[in-house]
């Protein structure tokens, strides 16, 4: 995987309006995990794309009647079947983690970037998407030099009490094991 003015070359780009520029665009320092599904639990709709797009239809789904004014985006979201799709350029602030701390810092979307995946707390998620997840992760580690691996949280870990994700389903112990290995099988889906 490469990285190119702040793009990852592999992923489909798909520009969202939900971003703005960063206090200090050298101060990328948080990799923050989340899970999204739209409508809860159903996969590979349009429904993502047109949230961080702002133009999801509240009629097409009663869920969407509480969420379609959500300005909201990440930086990259993670299929279920391993494609990757890039929103906000990762030296711009996407709006991932509201309100949010990390370390006795607020704003937690000022100095992290954000990455979906495609799922729920209480599913498991795909074998392609823990594999895709550890190449784009140490691609970012060596992009980025303010990011570490002790710098990788999920969002509960940043609002906790307010959102669970990426939840009890994420096997942290085996995206620490691939993002350890030597050989991550990676793919330009």
């Amino acid at each position: 995987m490469i990285i190119r003015d702040h793009y990852l070359r592999s992923a489909c780009q798909v520009a969202s309006p939900n971003c703005d520029e960063r206090s200090d665009p050298h101060d990328i320092s948080l990799l923050v995990i989340h899970c999204i599904s739209l409508p809860p639990e159903r996969f590979e709709g349009p429904y993502i794309d047109q949230l961080f797009c702002n133009c999801l239809n509240p009629a097409e789904h009663p869920y969407f009647q509480d969420i379609y004014q959500l300005k909201v985006s990440a930086h990259l979201l993670l299929r279920r079947d391993g494609s990757i799709r890039q929103y906000v350029p990762f030296n711009r602030r996407a709006w991932h983690a509201g309100i949010s701390q990390y370390q006795g810092r607020e704003r937690c979307n000022d100095f992290s970037i954000g990455i979906e995946l495609e799922g729920a707390t209480t599913l498991e998620y795909t074998d392609i998407q823990y594999q895709q997840l550890a190449g784009v992760t140490k691609t970012l580690l060596a992009t980025y030099p303010k990011l570490s691996r002790q710098r990788i949280v999920g969002h509960s870990d940043i609002a906790p009490g307010r959102k669970t994700d990426p939840g009890p389903s994420f096997d942290w112990q085996r995206f620490y094991s691939l993002l350890d290995s030597e050989k991550v099988s990676v793919s330009a889906l």
